[in-house]
């Protein structure tokens, strides 16, 4: 005889299970979009001040005071001393914080053979590794929608870096300045790309290449 009590009883728990899976998956979705919002709010990105922007007036470790002017980017070299600096704009919603930065300088010659173009306008270039970054030797924040600046002081003649700067400055060639930055709870970290040509004197053309939001990346398998 079937014990239909039994059969509907099994029905009824397998419906319940179901529904009961539905309505998980429907509330982790909706908490990841909450989540995504709310970071969303949080997120920085950086791009150069703007032309009409008031000028920087930028402290080195040394105390020497150097004018870094809005829309443009500072590269000086000076009594043995490498002095950088780029005038910036948060036009995220989120505090950024600066945690490093990579310098790849190419003398005029080399900018003018690169297939991508002198001002590497062209994709195609890798993420960069954020091992390989120099760390900031202060914080440096710059508020949601507000003003702020990058700044490095090479010291140190004998290193690589030192010297393809140098001739980069040397040459009119090419500076490319890959900034690593988070939100101010340490998350979110992206790096944005800044190519510096030369312009007036010490004062470069600045432009943004690319953005890397480095929690977004597709991950290697395995």
């Amino acid at each position: 005889m079937t014990d239909w009590a039994g059969w509907g009883t099994s029905i009824g728990t397998l419906v319940l299970a179901g529904a009961t899976f539905a309505a998980l998956r429907s509330s982790n979705r909706s908490a990841r979009i909450a989540e995504r919002a709310l970071l969303a709010g949080l997120r920085p990105l950086l791009m150069p001040s703007r032309p009409e922007d008031p000028d920087e007036q930028i402290q080195f470790a040394d105390g020497r005071v150097l004018e870094a002017r809005a829309g443009r980017a500072l590269a000086s070299a000076e009594d043995g001393v490498i002095y950088l600096a780029i005038p910036l704009r948060n036009v995220g919603a989120g505090i950024a914080v600066l945690r490093g930065y990579h310098i790849e300088a190419q003398t005029a010659g080399q900018a003018a053979q690169d297939p991508q173009g002198a001002a590497r306008h062209r994709r195609g270039d890798p993420v960069p590794d954020p091992a390989v970054f120099a760390e900031q030797q202060r914080d440096l924040f710059i508020p949601a929608g507000n003003l702020g600046f990058w700044q490095a002081a090479l010291r140190d003649p004998g290193a690589q870096r030192y010297q393809r700067t140098e001739e980069a400055i040397r040459t009119a060639g090419r500076i490319t300045v890959d900034l690593l930055y988070t939100d101010h709870e340490g998350g979110q970290p992206a790096i944005t790309r800044f190519v510096l040509l030369p312009g007036d004197a010490q004062y470069w053309r600045c432009d943004v290449t690319r953005h890397w939001n480095l929690d977004h990346l597709p991950r290697p398998p395995g």
